[in-house]
């Protein structure tokens, strides 16, 4: 018998998404980084699907195409080398989930960051495009400033959601560091 572990927030993440996302759905990367959630949801959507992968960063856009040639998925992907809060604009019709991983680009400059503004937007446009039953992640690293006032913002961004059309999870280790990352799940209620 295989060894049961609480495991981290990208994890879960992945991990509910996995249970999630169908075939022929359309998803969004809200935050597209290296490229490693979106090759993980293009697989996930498989042929007739789609993925919209959104980033700011010219690097995160070239990195993550090279990843999606290497694997044979980028004809399932859409790429949008813009702000997040422009998610609802860039997408257009309903999704069944989204994901976001805020921080900044793996091994890229610190001082590019996701930013406090435009996350909250960007989590409540992904919330007006949720299909009934659809699903959103938000992974949050708290271990930097910005981290922290995005903590606070999504924290009660969520708080506030109305409790008849969101169901909202927060996942964090209480005995961990205080820059552990933290997630939230919040499912549009069918």
């Amino acid at each position: 018998m295989e060894r049961f572990e609480l495991k981290n927030a990208r994890y879960l993440a992945s991990d509910v998404m996995q249970r999630l996302i169908q075939p022929g759905d359309t998803v969004v990367d809200a935050t597209m980084g290296n490229g490693g959630d979106t090759v993980f949801l293009a697989q996930l959507v498989g042929e007739q699907g789609r993925v919209y992968a959104i980033d700011i960063q010219p690097a995160a856009m070239k990195r993550t195409k090279e990843r999606l040639e290497a694997e044979g998925l980028i004809e399932r992907v859409f790429f949008s080398l813009e702000g997040h809060q422009h998610l609802a604009e860039i997408v257009g019709g309903p999704v069944r989930a989204v994901m976001f991983n805020l921080g900044w680009l793996p091994g890229g400059d610190h001082i590019c960051t996701t930013r406090t503004e435009t996350t909250v937007e960007a989590v409540l446009q992904a919330c007006s495009c949720l299909l009934p039953g659809g699903l959103i992640s938000v992974c949050v690293y708290p271990g930097h400033e910005e981290g922290m006032r995005e903590l606070e913002a999504v924290t009660q961004f969520c708080r506030n959601l109305p409790v008849r059309t969101y169901t909202v999870l927060q996942h964090r280790f209480i005995n961990a560091k205080a820059e552990t990352p933290q997630l939230f799940l919040i499912q549009k209620n069918a």
